[in-house]
């Protein structure tokens, strides 16, 4: 996809401010806690063709209006992800922002998580 300089910007911003995780350290960190979650930031369409198993949707368009209803915890260890680690980078920011103290966005997102092999649903 060709990223715009501004979205770059920001996103290059987020990501001195946030932890990126590796599809590995993802696998490890739910392996390990069975109340971390794995967040889906994506849009409706982009989730509806295809997303990681046990995942559940929280997409960009709402997050910030519906992050505390749906987790209102803010100690719940948060991994998100997005196409390509750039909106899970912009997301991770705003929940840190909101008071949430263990988030991680997975470096290269959902087409890094398809190419480590990671368990894919409909």
């Amino acid at each position: 996809m060709d990223h715009s300089p501004g979205f770059l910007k920001i996103v290059a911003a987020a990501k001195q401010r946030v932890s990126e995780i590796s599809v590995a350290e993802a696998r490890a960190k739910l392996a390990a806690d069975s109340k971390a979650v794995l967040l889906d930031v994506r849009e409706d369409h982009e989730w509806q063709n295809g997303h990681a198993g046990k995942a559940v949707h929280l997409s960009k368009g709402i997050f910030e209006r519906d992050l505390e209803k749906t987790f209102p915890d803010p100690n719940t260890e948060l991994i998100m992800y997005c196409g390509g680690g750039y909106r899970s980078a912009l997301t991770c920011e705003a929940a840190q922002k909101m008071g949430y103290k263990n988030v991680h966005s997975v470096i290269g997102g959902y087409k890094g998580m398809v190419a480590a092999g990671w368990p894919m649903t409909k």
